[in-house]
């Protein structure tokens, strides 16, 4: 089947012939039609399907006709991060330059001046996260009674987010009559309740088991204590003679210090996480498509819905601590039918993570060992001899103990000493016991009376009695 069999107009084909696309993937193949016809869709579909193209296309058909009016977005994407929302944005750019529709990007981080001057202007398309859309409509500087078309992209991230609900909010202030595109990898209680109350009579859409991994990506767990990950990482990127990959990292810290210590051994690494501003995320971004950097550090606010062509490589520096996300960072390689490789580093301390991961996607991921023939088994670094330790101050050294001779001839035994004869035991005096005369009782001592002081080189002592004068003649 080609993309005419869709039932798509002639100018549009044009463009998907012109971005190198012939044929229409599974998700696309089947949601294409159904909104076309304006029916409301549930599509589950893991990363790297083509799914934003599922609903960007036929919207630029539905919307071909229509008029645009100031402040009233004629139809509403939603995604939960600033990436995914300037990705859908270059979608619509180059899927609909034969078409005279109007975008407009909602999104943090970029100053609210221009964006409010472009919905007063008046767009067809308005691509926004919850947070900026619901600030703005706050403000009373847009209204959301003429959008007859939303998109809920990402869903389960949005709850993993918590963006339900704002959603749910924002949901309120649509029309009742409208058709809604909800669209997620898997579908968790949350996601179904909020599709039985938002959608009408939905056609369920499912290409692949949910939250199942991308057969074209070949897994493997690494085994690596936590202090030798970095040395670990660089023998598998030259091992491997990785051309581009992205390395996942829980913490933001982790990200930066990661970088900065590839940076330091000469390999092209680049940083994304969620304390950068959205003008140097977008040009970090760039930096790595464009191949001026061909490592690309990130946590996991760049692991969904980025689709970045030729990534060979994924490498979980951490095991990530939610089973949904390892999906979502590894369906970054192995997309549009190209094959790729997963390393997952997992120390004693992700014993419990990546059980949760390996329950998720229903199989075990193998052990790397190196015994593919394409790396090699790390040389084990030779034993230091143990130092000894040093004598405390004042305190001598122990001498070494005098190596023992071999067959060293032993002294003969000495001949048992006769045995002396028992002494005769003394016969007990039979004294009187002596009685100690008790002792007088001292008198007491006579206090000395200090003596008087005497002028400097006078005699104070006492008179002799020889003398027999008087010490104050």
């Amino acid at each position: 089947m080609s993309f005419a069999d869709l039932g798509l107009s002639e100018e549009l084909l044009q463009s998907v012939a012109a971005a190198g696309y012939d044929t229409p993937t599974p998700i696309q193949e089947q949601a294409i039609p159904s909104v076309l016809m304006m029916r409301d869709i549930i599509g589950i579909a893991q990363t790297g399907t083509g799914k934003t193209a599922s609903f960007v296309l036929p919207m630029i058909d539905v919307l071909a006709h229509g008029r645009r009016r100031a402040l009233m977005p004629r139809s509403l994407i939603l995604e939960p991060t600033r990436e995914l929302a300037a990705q859908v944005a270059e979608n619509f750019e180059k899927y609909g330059k034969n078409h005279d529709l109007k975008m407009a990007l909602l999104i943090g981080g970029v100053q609210m001046g221009d964006q409010v001057k472009a919905l007063s202007d008046g767009v067809d398309v308005l691509i926004a996260t919850p947070g900026r859309l619901m600030d703005l409509f706050e403000r009373g500087k847009i209204l959301l009674t003429g959008c007859n078309l939303l998109v809920i992209d990402e869903a389960d991230r949005m709850l993993d987010m918590g963006f339900i609900p704002d959603i749910e909010n924002i949901c309120t202030k649509l029309p009742t009559a409208r058709q809604t595109l909800l669209f997620s990898a898997t579908m968790p209680p949350p996601i179904k309740k909020l599709a039985d109350r938002f959608l009408s009579n939905p056609k369920y859409i499912e290409v692949a088991r949910p939250a199942t991994a991308n057969i074209n990506i070949a897994q493997h767990k690494v085994r690596v204590q936590s202090r030798a990950k970095r040395e670990m990482l660089r023998h598998l990127l030259k091992a491997d003679e990785v051309a581009n990959a992205i390395v996942f990292c829980n913490r933001k810290t982790t990200v930066r210090e990661l970088a900065k210590s590839l940076k330091s051994y000469g390999y092209a690494a680049g940083e994304i996480h969620g304390d950068m501003d959205q003008p140097a995320r977008l040009a970090e971004l760039q930096r790595f498509k464009d191949g001026v950097v061909n490592i690309l550090v990130a946590s996991d606010v760049a692991a969904r819905g980025l689709d970045i062509k030729g990534v060979s490589h994924v490498f979980n520096f951490d095991t990530p601590w939610h089973p949904d996300d390892y999906i979502h960072r590894i369906g970054r390689t192995g997309r549009a039918g190209a094959t790729g490789r997963a390393f997952t580093f997992v120390t004693d301390d992700d014993a419990e993570a990546i059980a949760s991961v390996e329950k998720l996607i229903g199989t075990v991921i193998p052990v790397f060992d190196g015994g593919d023939g394409v790396f090699a088994e790390q040389p084990a670094r030779a034993e230091r001899p143990a130092r000894t330790k040093r004598p405390a101050r004042g305190e001598k050294p122990a001498r070494a103990a005098k190596p023992v001779r071999e067959e060293e001839p032993q002294p003969a035994e000495r001949a048992p000493r006769a045995e002396r004869p028992e002494r005769a035991e003394r016969p007990e005096r039979s004294e009187p016991a002596r009685v100690r005369p008790e002792r007088e009782a001292r008198p007491p001592k006579r206090e000395r009376r200090p003596e008087p002081a005497a002028p400097d080189g006078d005699w104070c002592g006492p008179v002799p009695g020889f003398l027999n004068v008087s010490a104050l003649n």
